[in-house]
């Protein structure tokens, strides 16, 4: 039986979204993967741009609410960023919670080589916390 998995970030745009996209490509054998925020905006499309770069389509992801997920079980709840892990609902069961916090990429609308720089730094630590995961296994 597949491991359920709750990724949050406040924004849902970003990390959170890298983070699923990873876990899904990697572990989709072993977990049942979402992701949500605390306050859902729109998938970042220099995320997706940067996923895209190694080979992980997040394009058809959508930002989603926390509260879709209240009252579900489980087994994992990860949150990437400090304003998820201080609003992180509690969630039924035996739930094991995680906090993998990130760097926050810019948000600039201007997506300059800095711009993607910063963004590949962050996917490229997403990336190997979250295959890892879904190689090795959740610590517990």
């Amino acid at each position: 039986m597949k491991q359920k998995v709750l990724i949050l970030c406040t924004g849902n745009s970003c990390r959170s979204q890298m983070a699923e996209g990873v876990l899904r490509h990697y572990g989709s054998e072993k977990f049942d993967v979402y992701s949500a925020g605390s306050k859902p905006s729109i998938v970042n499309p220099t995320a997706i741009r940067v996923m895209k770069e190694i080979g992980i389509d997040i394009s058809k992801h959508e930002s989603k609410s926390v509260t879709l997920f209240m009252g579900q079980p489980f087994d994992y709840v990860i949150t990437v960023c400090d304003n998820a892990r201080g609003s992180c609902p509690v969630f039924p069961g035996s739930c094991q919670r995680l906090h993998w916090p990130f760097p926050d990429p810019p948000h600039e609308k201007e997506v300059t080589e800095a711009v993607l720089k910063e963004f590949r730094s962050v996917r490229d630590l997403i990336h190997e916390k979250f295959r890892e995961a879904a190689v090795d296994g959740f610590p517990e």
